[in-house]
């Protein structure tokens, strides 16, 4: 039987990546009691890494596209960490985004916006978190947007 979350995603159309592999020596998710903590998620498509920096080439919706992806990554990390029970999720708990960006680019929350608003689209009320969006002057691999996520589960 498909569970609630899973009914969510395909009612938006929307279909999560398997869960990317870790690209050096950590794990993409640790479990503490109730919370789960997941690494952070690198912007990624079907296509490739989102690479680019915004406010030298990449703009406040191609950010924002970049940050989306990285919460269907985080999805998919919190999936696997659960088991393939997405319904398990209590809520949303704690995004922390960060944005390759020139130093005078002040718009990463709007960014960040691309996770976030995904995450209240999916999971309704228990996707509403506390955040925060800094800028970063490069990123591993060039990528556009990395966000980890702490979510707290049953």
């Amino acid at each position: 039987m498909t569970g609630r979350i899973e009914a969510r995603l395909a009612q938006l159309g929307l279909t999560l990546p398997a869960a990317p592999a870790p690209a050096a020596n950590y794990v993409p998710f640790v479990q503490v009691g109730d919370l789960v903590f997941i690494s952070g998620q690198i912007s990624q498509d079907e296509n490739g890494l989102i690479t680019g920096k915004l406010g030298d080439g990449l703009d406040v919706a191609a950010g924002a596209a970049a940050a989306r992806r990285c919460g269907l990554s985080i999805l998919a990390q919190l999936r696997a960490a659960l088991g393939g029970d997405l319904d398990r999720v209590q809520g949303a708990v704690k995004l922390t985004g960060f944005v390759n960006s020139t130093p005078d680019f002040t718009d990463q929350p709007k960014v960040i916006n691309g996770c976030s608003d995904l995450l209240v689209e999916v999971l309704g009320d228990a996707g509403r978190h506390s955040r925060s969006a800094v800028s970063a002057a490069s990123l591993p691999l060039g990528v556009a947007v990395e966000i980890e996520a702490i979510f707290q589960v049953s």
